[in-house]
């Protein structure tokens, strides 16, 4: 198993895509022919596999790849329940169509340095990180340890004298979430501060893709969007596509956080109709997952503060009453930087108890786009799930940079359940968007004229029967 996991980690480093959909027994790896841009098939099947639907020598492409594809991912749309788990990938592939002309990049999740306790939180962060599966720990690894290690600094002071290097620490903390804050913030700044054709053109397709998902017929529950990103790409592409996100949030000013959740949602009533209301459609339920940045810990309650998409810095929107005395050491992104065990389940309890529910449950189609499987406490969740017969996984990534979804892949077993589309061509944003993914609209002229060409060729094939046996009686009588 450790050298199968090491070849498809191989597979993935040497542009090949990994394609496993409809009746595909295990994973089709696809080896690029040539580089060339206008080259329209640049795929054949890799040495050392098999396939049923592509023979060795034949090249295949977008136009070759989309009939395949794209029916069955329509399909799974369709789910009675469908929920779409988005990771780090969308915000950076947004972020690179924006900012393609000076190519900017988004701060990645990588280890930070801290002035105390440098060596310990980094030991600490790299050992948990192993025990989960990960090779090397992160930021959210680093903060979590300084958050522990805190609380015990705090602690040790009423039997020693501690309390200088818990100051010291805290302070290092806050530094720290402040420069994140602001790293997410810039990525914010340079998408709208991008060229105007440019950031057009990347809010079309970050609208497409939402829409992709959120056109559901009106019978359907509703698209349930999960994100563990921090910043606020999703709400944004919603706000412009005119899709409205249902969360646990009350209010408008300032919107409180609510653990009674009651399945609110929007319906209409049609002209001349009463007493029996539909769906509205364009309406989605949304969770983040690990927090976000305009989330802030206060009077013992979560707010989302009214925070503008790509403002410069924070700190002049926390000046506002109701907000004295929070930093960024109350915003509530994952880990929290909460004191006791109870206030730092909360919210996030709340947020993974939405995603359980949400999605293991039977006829249940789940989409990850852009997440590494780097988070154990989703993963496990993810598994469950697999354990119901009638739910399905779509693998969507333009890598495997961890080295996680392949190894997952094999260790659940539930090859019926899962489908993966991977690598830097059918993984790539645009491409996806381009090719691959349902028409993103609700529109029910496409079922009838699908259902018009069913019918019309059924007639045709029975005209040319007709045609057929005349010329051979005809034949016959001669």
């Amino acid at each position: 198993m450790k050298q199968k996991e090491k070849d498809k980690k191989t597979i993935i480093s040497k542009d090949q895509q990994i394609l496993k959909c409809r009746d595909d027994k295990e994973p089709v790896v696809l080896s690029r022919v040539t580089e060339q841009k206008d080259n329209a098939e640049p795929f054949r099947l890799a040495d050392g596999y098999k396939c049923s639907w592509l023979k060795r020598d034949d090249t295949v492409g977008p136009a070759k790849l989309r009939p395949r594809i794209e029916p069955w991912l329509t399909a799974l749309f369709q789910s009675e329940h469908l929920a779409l788990l988005v990771g780090s990938g969308l915000s950076h592939a947004v972020h690179h169509i924006a900012t393609i002309e000076t190519k900017k990049s988004l701060q990645g999740m990588g280890t930070i340095e801290f002035k105390h306790f440098d060596k310990e939180i980094k030991a600490e962060a790299k050992r948990s990180a192993t025990a989960t599966g990960r090779e090397e720990g992160n930021f959210e690894d680093q903060i979590r340890v300084a958050n522990e290690l805190l609380r015990g600094l705090e602690i040790i002071p009423k039997i020693e004298s501690f309390e200088s290097n818990a100051v010291d620490l805290k302070i290092d903390l806050e530094r720290i979430l402040d420069d994140f804050a602001a790293s997410i913030l810039k990525g914010e700044t340079e998408l709208m501060t991008s060229r105007a054709d440019y950031r057009e053109n990347a809010f079309k397709y970050l609208v497409s893709f939402l829409m992709s998902f959120a056109s559901r017929n009106g019978t359907r529950d509703r698209l349930q969007i999960f994100t563990t990103n921090y910043d606020r790409f999703i709400e944004a592409g919603a706000e412009v596509a005119g899709l409205h996100l249902l969360d646990r949030f009350v209010g408008s000013l300032t919107p409180f956080f609510r653990s009674s959740r009651l399945d609110i949602d929007m319906h209409y009533n049609p002209p001349g109709i009463r007493g029996e209301p539909r769906y509205l459609e364009g309406v989605a339920r949304f969770t983040k997952l690990h927090g976000s940045i305009d989330w802030v810990d206060t009077w013992k309650s979560i707010r989302r503060i009214g925070l503008p998409f790509g403002a410069e810095c924070i700190e002049p929107y926390l000046k506002a009453p109701g907000l004295e005395g929070v930093g960024s050491h109350q915003l509530m992104i994952y880990p929290n930087s909460a004191k006791d065990r109870e206030t730092a389940s909360y919210p996030y309890v709340d947020l993974f108890r939405d995603f359980a529910a949400a999605i293991c449950r039977p006829n249940n189609t789940l989409i990850s786009f852009g997440y590494s499987f780097g988070d154990e406490h989703i993963n496990r969740v993810i598994e469950d799930m697999l354990t119901i017969p009638s739910t399905h996984l779509v693998v969507i990534s333009h890598s495997d940079p961890l080295n996680r979804i392949m190894p997952m892949y094999d260790r659940l077993g539930r090859y019926s359940q899962i489908s993966l589309l991977i690598g830097n061509h059918l993984g790539d944003f645009q491409t996806l968007v381009d090719n691959y993914l349902p028409k993103p609209a609700i529109d029910q002229t496409t079922f009838r004229m699908a259902e018009l060409l069913k019918s019309r060729g059924a007639v045709e094939k029975i005209e040319d029967e007709v045609k057929v046996l005349q010329e051979t009686q005809v034949g016959s009588k001669a």
